[in-house]
């Protein structure tokens, strides 16, 4: 076992691998361990060592006292790997929300693991080809949900779960130890509950021997952490904040500053670039190990790297707010829609009309409108979705599936496809995620477990922990503590508030905190200029027409020749096209990657990588 490390707590003493007192047990983790203050005392009343003052040589002690429960006694991100030399057992973990990837290959009684994709590949121990029904998904939702990867022979731990590995007789079990809907009812007052969740988060979170900034774009859930964090430890925060050229109406620094000078924080601005982004965007998608289809991680990419300039190596930000307090209109949407699914069977031509108001035109060109009124005003389509529903397994959510914009990416992706790769590809159910797993849960307690599994951790999570690891920066998220998360959880089964105002317990919790000239503002999405997919477009488009994808044999020649001449627009072809357009320079980046790796490093054997002693 072996790692590289980026050091933020115990600068002088904390390098891995770290060990128990007697040295059967070796540990090499990546995370931060936010509660390791508060567990080391009573490990050490129960007459545990400590050789260093890592927050992470918690970890073994834990494991001595409780074996593998130990993970229920962790408040923090961690993906670790755990080698216990007397059982000859490998213990694999991963943190409840996913914030740290753990990548597994098994093959022929052995099995390799990495923190990266690309240390799998390089190793040469798995070879670069593609999934084709992890590719499918791409397609439908711009990434690849756990616990796929694009590459065959390869998958994620997922989040909240452990693997373990025995050696003789040769063993893995792999079980999920946490489940956010198992979270119990709790009854009082939202408000006052969250606050004080979010005081503890924020107490818990800032723990560094090194210098934290925040990226503040604005917005309320950026402005929550700046806040907290700012009145229980003044003067150690800075904030950090992007900016478009030529000031668009979607910048905000200007509102982030004048947040920031009431907290009296060090202000650093960063103005983004077309020209740079163009630059620059091939290697952000090469540094993310998993395909994303989302433009603004060249902005992640960059408010890491100023932070890593300034010399703050840890950085907070607001992700999960929005996720967690329906802060997205779709999300809100998929509860109205999955309990309106719910009562199909007595509602009759309520509920057929109900999905016809969801079937607008896909387009308001005049091709568009076209084409809607001769399918008979969406009646088609809608009578489709209706019968689907109908049919389909009273436990499958209504996630998005049924929204205009999803069904042409559905429609135009799926064009793209060579008939070998639609082969591939005819049992996968790219639905198949929107199910409930517990007959009895809650519909609007699994809506908000489904977006957290999906979205939240493999779109935003994803992009900040790999784009702030790139820029040697830790990226630490307090609103998805999974304490707070069990406590949303809880006040939702006791007083659902998903036909309240949006994030209103969330809003309600900040009173006196944070301004109301920062509540009242409007809500503005992270939305960079409609100029920079166009500017990739035109640059790198042409990649596509006789690219990686086109001689892979998962898209048509002539369709990648479409896409590389199209003139990109807003809506589902725009989406599928800047969907080739990542996943095509992610696949070039991985193939010339392997290229640079010495012939030795490729042909490592499986042999050379059995699980055993360090």
């Amino acid at each position: 076992m072996a790692m590289r490390r980026l050091s933020i707590i115990d600068l002088s003493t904390g390098w891995q691998p770290l060990y128990n007192e007697d040295k059967t047990l070796s540990l090499i983790a990546n995370g931060e361990i936010y509660n390791f203050r508060e567990l080391r005392p009573e490990l050490e009343s129960r007459g545990h060592i400590f050789r260093t003052g890592s927050d992470c040589e918690v970890i073994l002690h834990l494991y001595e006292e409780y074996g593998l429960d130990c993970v229920q006694y962790l408040r923090g991100m961690f993906a670790f790997a755990l080698w216990d030399s007397r059982q000859q057992r490998l213990l694999l973990a991963r943190d409840r929300m996913g914030e740290k990837p753990l990548y597994l290959h098994v093959r022929n009684g052995s099995l390799v693991f990495a923190s990266e994709l690309k240390a799998l590949l390089q190793a040469g121990v798995v070879p670069f080809e593609l999934d084709p029904g992890a590719i499918l998904h791409y397609f439908h939702y711009q990434y690849v949900p756990e616990p796929m990867t694009p590459v065959q022979g390869v998958r994620k731990l997922p989040s909240a779960h452990i693997l373990t590995v025995s050696v003789d007789p040769w063993r893995i079990d792999e079980h999920q130890y946490w489940n956010m809907e198992d979270a119990p009812p709790i009854e009082g007052n939202p408000a006052e509950i969250l606050r004080a969740e979010l005081e503890t988060v924020s107490e818990l979170i800032v723990r560094s021997d090194v210098p934290i900034g925040v990226a503040l774009s604005g917005g309320l859930d950026s402005s929550a952490i700046a806040a907290l964090v700012a009145k229980r430890y003044p003067g150690t925060l800075s904030a950090f904040s992007i900016g478009y050229e030529g000031r668009p109406r979607t910048d905000e620094r200007a509102a982030a500053k004048a947040f920031a000078d009431e907290l009296k924080l060090p202000f650093h601005e960063i103005e983004l670039h077309t020209s740079d982004l163009v630059k620059t965007f091939p290697d952000i998608v090469g540094l993310v190990d998993d395909p994303i289809a989302d433009i603004s991680s060249y902005s992640y990419y960059r408010v890491m790297q100023a932070a890593r300039v300034a010399g703050v190596p840890v950085m907070l930000q607001g992700q999960g707010g929005d996720e967690l307090f329906w802060g997205y209109p779709w999300v809100r949407d998929a509860v109205s829609q999955s309990l309106r699914k719910q009562e199909i069977g007595a509602t009759g031509l309520s509920s057929l009309l109900h999905y016809i108001r969801l079937h607008p035109p896909l387009s308001r060109s005049p091709r568009g409108l076209y084409n809607w009124a001769t399918s008979f005003a969406g009646l088609r389509s809608s009578w489709q979705a209706w019968q689907r529903d109908l049919s389909s397994p009273r436990d499958r959510l209504v996630f998005g599936d049924d929204g205009p914009l999803f069904r042409a990416v559905k429609a135009s992706s799926e064009m793209l496809f060579t008939p070998e790769f639609r082969e591939k590809t005819v049992s996968t159910d790219v639905c198949g995620l929107f199910t409930m797993k517990q007959p009895w849960a809650q519909l609007d307690v699994s809506i908000t477990r489904l977006i957290c599994q999906t979205y939240l951790s493999e779109v935003g999570i994803a992009q900040g922990d790999r784009l702030s690891m790139a820029s040697s920066v830790e990226l630490r998220l307090p609103l998805v503590d999974y304490r707070l998360v069990e406590t949303v959880i809880g006040l939702r089964k006791a007083q659902p508030d998903h036909a309240l105002s949006p994030k209103i317990w969330f809003r309600t919790a900040l009173k006196g905190l944070v301004p109301d000239w920062v509540m009242n503002r409007p809500k503005r999405p992270f939305q960079p200029p409609r100029a920079w997919a166009a500017a990739l477009h035109t640059t790198y488009g042409g990649l596509i027409e006789n690219g990686f994808l086109v001689q892979a044999g998962v898209i048509e020649k002539s369709a990648a020749s479409k896409l590389a001449q199209a003139k990109l627009r807003l809506g589902a072809m725009h989406d599928v096209a800047f969907e080739t357009l990542v996943l095509e320079l992610w696949c070039r980046q991985q193939r010339d990657r392997l290229r640079d790796v010495p012939s030795t490093n490729q042909e490592l054997s499986m042999q050379e990588v059995k699980v055993g002693p360090c």
